[in-house]
Order: structure tokens, then C-alpha cells, then sequence
């Protein structure tokens, strides 16, 4: 996945649970950016990797009592940046206004139909 703001490199035929995780590098990354701008901040350079549990059995429809999806999330941001940049207020921020981690860590409503 490309964005005006970095590359992600996610590998070959991408599944969606994949599309997802390469999302929230995504957001994480503009995010990231724009609030570096807004707080003066120059970042020199910014990785990040996301590592995250999901159980198939549910999608293969096999018992299980986990949900079908991600069962959790854990992302890593490496940054370095000029000068004596408050990075810990930064990353507060970051994860304040990033919109797909918000979607992920709070209940989004969603309505599937069929027409």
C-alpha cells in the first residue's frame, strides 16, 4: 500500500484481515504526520509494525468461541525526530485523533443488507 505519506509493504495476495493492518499502519502513519506539523515537531523518520491475533475457525465455520475477527492488536512505532521533540505528547495525540484506531478500539456500528 502506498499513501502521500509512506509505503507499507503488507506482501503478495493480501487477504482483508491484512487490507485492515495495513490500514491502521496507514492512519497511524498520515496521523502521525500531521501531528508532528501541528506540534513543530520534524520527524526524521517513522516505522511502525502491527502484530495481531485472529482465529479462523469461526470464518471456516468450525466451533469456537472466538469472535471471527482480530483478537487483538499490538503496534510498535519506532520514531526519531530533531531537537528535543516531546515525543510522549506526540504520541498521545496521535493516538487521540487517528480515526481507524478510534473505529477499531471503540464499537462502530455497522448494518449489512441484503437487496
Amino acid at each position: 500500500m502506498t499513501t502521500d505519506d509512506g509505503e507499507f509493504v503488507v506482501g503478495h495476495d493480501v487477504n482483508p484481515v491484512e487490507n485492515l493492518l495495513g490500514s491502521v499502519l496507514a492512519c497511524l502513519n498520515s496521523t502521525g504526520t500531521m501531528v508532528a506539523r501541528d506540534m513543530d515537531i520534524d520527524i526524521i523518520s517513522l516505522e511502525a509494525t502491527v502484530e495481531g491475533d485472529v482465529n479462523y475457525a469461526t470464518y471456516l465455520g468450525k466451533d469456537s468461541e472466538n469472535r471471527p475477527g482480530l483478537q487483538g492488536l499490538d503496534v510498535s512505532l519506532s520514531v526519531e525526530a530533531e531537537g528535543d521533540a516531546d515525543l510522549d505528547a506526540w504520541l498521545s495525540a496521535v493516538k487521540e485523533r487517528c480515526p481507524i484506531t478510534d473505529n477499531i478500539e471503540h464499537e462502530t456500528g455497522l448494518s449489512v443488507t441484503l437487496d
